[in-house]
């Protein structure tokens, strides 16, 4: 057979590979499509919440720094429909702890200030763990994809030779479409790995910024409660 005849009788198109590829590696590239999909629709969600998280931080830092009356600020927090976020909700949950042990009266200063950072610390908790959702999928996707593409690629190699078992005069014409199908494994793993890993870096980058921010607001409101006392 010359390479024309060999050209015109072996389809050697992406999805004729896929197609043709035997049934768990094809089980492989579905579940690594799935998880690639997966991957970027919870992206695209965090890229708007760290951006969302990001623009409330500066708002609400350039209102609290201008130098106006806690009261008024706090009622114009809580006043809102939506739901206070980020810095707003550290500094409506130590606002309002601070204002219910001030009406109690008979506590010491230190104990007012330490309710006012619970109650602050708790937000923060509560606020970095909505933060930091989707990024241990986002991790395990990046770590463990190119495994999997590995895996549909030796099962997917592993037929392709064992094919030839029975044969007498094996070619690399004869094994070239198997290695080829099984080889779309690993590269669909690395489709799915690449996006992941770049986006968790960066989430992460952005996640530890935003921390610093809040624990930095949470001392120097503290600070300034302590002296309006």
């Amino acid at each position: 057979m010359n390479p024309t005849d060999l050209h015109a009788t072996t389809d050697m198109s992406l999805i004729a590979l896929v197609s043709g590829a035997s049934v768990p590696v094809q089980l492989v590239m579905l579940l690594l499509v799935l998880v690639s999909l997966a991957s970027w629709w919870y992206i695209f969600i965090k890229v708007y919440t760290l951006k969302r998280a990001e623009a409330e931080a500066e708002d609400f830092e350039d209102r609290f720094w201008a130098g106006g009356d806690l009261n008024k600020l706090y009622e114009g927090v809580t006043s809102s429909r939506h739901k206070p976020q980020g810095m707003a909700s550290l500094f409506e949950a130590g606002f309002k702890e601070y204002a219910r042990l001030r009406r109690q009266g008979g506590m010491e200063i230190s104990d007012t200030m330490e309710g006012a950072r619970r109650a602050m610390r708790a937000t923060y908790n509560r606020e970095m763990d909505e933060l930091d959702a989707h990024l241990p999928f986002l991790a395990s996707v990046g770590s463990v994809s190119p495994y999997i593409g590995l895996l549909g690629t030796v099962w997917g190699i592993m037929n392709a030779f064992l094919g030839l078992a029975n044969t007498a005069q094996a070619t690399l014409a004869q094994v070239a479409p198997g290695i080829a199908e099984a080889l779309i494994a690993t590269a669909i793993g690395l489709f799915a790995a690449i996006p992941a890993v770049i986006a968790y870096n960066r989430f992460a980058s952005s996640v530890d910024r935003l921390s610093v921010r809040y624990e930095s607001f949470i001392e120097e409101f503290t600070n300034i409660l302590q002296r309006k006392v």
